[in-house]
């Protein structure tokens, strides 16, 4: 993982998302407040993948690599937090397979926007993900626990990935600066292997 900036909500998202959003949580809630278990709020927010893609530069917030397809992750979950479904400030970019590991363990997984730059490094050869000391000692049980829920340390679809990204680079498809776009923590772990 790495550091992201929340990007700018889109002018358009009050009016063609937040506001029938909204309206459609009203209309379903139970007596308690709820939205009844099957019941699941309809996509207004996927009008705007792609303005959140291009927020997120295109990479997925959890495993900082690139994603054409990705998917607009709840970072609470609407099943946890409904009122938050349709705010754009919950939403971050995630490829669908990790947005689905995480389900609804909200306070448990690491905020991309929270998280700094160096808390994560790719170690090579092995291409894993493991934490740095540079994880405070408040955040270092979620950041392992991200790590292990979201498949993010050595699973094998997130090595497979880091693995071609890595050999383009050695094949010379990819410089370092077209590295560093898509997936900057390979490229970052070159450079620290180059000035060892």
């Amino acid at each position: 993982m790495i550091h992201f900036e929340p990007p700018p909500e889109p002018p358009e998202f009050d009016e063609q998302s937040r506001r029938p959003g909204l309206a459609w949580l009203e209309k379903n809630r139970d007596e308690n407040g709820k939205i009844p278990k099957g019941k699941k709020p309809l996509s207004y927010w996927s009008p705007f993948r792609e303005q959140l893609a291009d927020g997120f530069h295109n990479l997925c917030a959890y495993s900082a690599m690139y994603e054409p397809v990705g998917t607009v992750d709840h970072y609470l979950s609407w099943e946890n937090h409904s009122k938050l479904a349709y705010e754009w400030s919950n939403y971050r970019y995630a490829s669908a397979w990790i947005n689905s590991s995480k389900g609804t363990e909200d306070d448990k997984i690491l905020d991309p926007f929270r998280v700094e730059d160096g808390w994560f490094e790719i170690l090579l050869p092995s291409l894993q993900l493991v934490l740095t000391e540079a994880v405070p000692p408040e955040e270092r049980e979620r950041a392992r626990y991200t790590l292990h829920r979201l498949h993010l340390r050595d699973d094998e679809r997130v090595i497979r990935q880091r693995r071609e990204w890595y050999a383009m680079y050695q094949r010379g498809e990819l410089n370092l600066v077209g590295l560093e776009k898509k997936a900057p923590l390979i490229a970052h772990a070159i450079r620290k292997q180059r000035e060892s």
